[in-house]
């Protein structure tokens, strides 16, 4: 049986004892799983850590600030940086998923590399978690957080020694120790979210253009599905066109916005949500009238296997 509260008393000693004397870094996106990362670090550092945001341009409306609230609120300060030119720079002409990631992984970590040089730092925390782990370890996709598991040595090629607190856990488990951590339940029940953020919910080429579309069709599904009980629900732009017909009456050839909603425990298998015909068509409404240049709103209705719960 898991226990939070043994679990966090045994990692913060566990943490002092491997920073040591140094100095250390964490990234937090406001999901749970760096949430939990940060808040454990803080307990066992102190002041000898600093809480960072990359403000990679990828991330859902309002992110950097709403983030920054949660952990100011909690008594900790978060220094955000802008990394948006070296996020798109790396991902320009890049289609292949996978060479996406690799290359999303390479922009995190050469950022997070570069602030750690300026800081004086070299040991960076970051909220792993089993699930990660096990996906890249498959070849089912790679995780930008996964590395010494597929032979990449941080240290020697970042400069940065990583410790991953959380990484024998599975989303179950490291929401009750968000609980025991009296995190807000903004962060506890929120609901998972790509580390690549918004440039895996862009099928194709990663632009800020296409970032854009898609981050306003995500607010739209979330704010519309806040009260459906499903472990995830967001929205995917696809790469492809389809014929639609203006307000009025002219034929257009506008984006395809793909809603994707699933259930899952801890997101190594997944079942589609049955969203009610009601609200689909309210988010369809929403999303073709608020945002220009959608033409078409599908629904995915595929498990996991065979599909993943991320297009890419």
């Amino acid at each position: 049986m898991f226990d939070a509260k043994e679990f966090i008393s045994e990692k913060v000693e566990w943490i002092r004892r491997e920073v040591g004397g140094e100095k250390a870094i964490v990234a937090v996106s406001g999901g749970v799983d760096s949430s939990v990362t940060a808040v454990l670090a803080f307990k066992a550092l102190k002041s000898k850590l600093t809480v960072v945001f990359l403000d990679d341009g990828l991330m859902r409306e309002g992110e950097p600030e709403a983030v920054t609230k949660i952990f100011k609120d909690m008594g900790i300060e978060i220094e955000i940086y802008d990394v948006k030119k070296n996020f798109f720079q790396a991902m320009k002409n890049l289609t292949d998923p996978e060479e996406k990631r690799k290359a999303f992984r390479q922009a995190f970590y050469n950022s997070l590399a570069n602030i750690a040089r300026e800081l004086g730092v070299k040991i960076l925390l970051q909220g792993t978690i089993a699930a990660d782990v096990v996906e890249t370890v498959r070849g089912v996709k790679s995780q930008h957080n996964v590395l010494e598991q597929i032979g990449i040595n941080p240290l020697e090629k970042f400069g940065l020694k990583i410790i991953e607190p959380v990484k024998e856990l599975y989303k179950p488990e490291v929401r009750k120790v968000a609980k025991e951590l009296n995190l807000p339940d903004s962060i506890i029940n929120r609901k998972p979210f790509p580390g690549p953020g918004l440039s895996i919910r862009v099928i194709g080429e990663v632009t800020p253009e296409k970032v854009e579309l898609v981050r306003k069709a995500t607010r739209i599904v979330e704010e519309e599905s806040k009260n459906l009980p499903s472990f995830q629900v967001f929205a995917v732009l696809l790469n492809d066109k389809a014929t639609g017909i203006t307000g009025e009456g002219t034929r257009a050839y506008g984006n395809i916005i793909v809603i994707r909603a699933v259930d899952s425990k801890d997101a190594m298998t997944a079942e589609p949500t049955g969203i009610p015909w009601e609200l689909l068509f309210k988010m369809r409404n929403r999303i073709v009238s608020e945002i220009p240049g959608v033409s078409r709103v599908l629904y995915d209705i595929t498990s996991k296997p065979p599909a993943t719960i991320e297009f890419e």
